[in-house]
Order: C-alpha cells, then structure tokens, then sequence
C-alpha cells in the first residue's frame, strides 16, 4: 500500500514536470517565431527544464540531449529563414 502511494505522487509529480518541460518548448518557438525579444529567455528555460528533469530521473539523459538538439536545429532553422 505504501509503495502505492509513494508511486502515484512520483507519478504526479513527473506527469507535471513534463508538462512543463512541453510548455517551455512551445514557448520558446512561439517567441521565436515571432521575433520577440524574450526568445534567448524561453530558449534557456526550456533548456534549464529538461536538464533538470533528466537530473532528476524523469525523462532519460539522452532524451534531454535529443530534444535539446531538435529545438536548437529548429530554431536555428526559423532563424535562418527569417534573415
């Protein structure tokens, strides 16, 4: 019963920090797509929020690191084509 319970609020806990780690992303392309200013910002805490989660166990080290490079290259290709 205990191990029930410790892993269903493990379970919540991690279902909200990927949220928040989907959030961020979606941030961070919406402010560059649209040019605004805050686009480096939401690029460093979409970055921060999955360094932290893979710190802590929620999404494996090298999902971070893939998801990490597919931003990036898709940022860097909206910026491309802007210029």
């Amino acid at each position: 019963m205990k191990r029930n319970l410790q892993n269903e609020r493990r379970r919540l806990r991690n279902k909200a920090a990927r949220s928040e780690i989907k959030t961020r992303i979606k941030h961070s392309i919406a402010a560059a797509e649209a040019g605004a200013d805050d686009g480096a910002e939401a690029l460093r805490l979409a970055v921060k929020k999955l360094d932290k989660a893979a710190a802590k166990g929620i999404i494996h080290k090298n999902q971070a690191a893939n998801r990490k490079s597919s931003l990036m290259r898709r940022l860097a290709k909206l910026s491309s084509t802007e210029g």
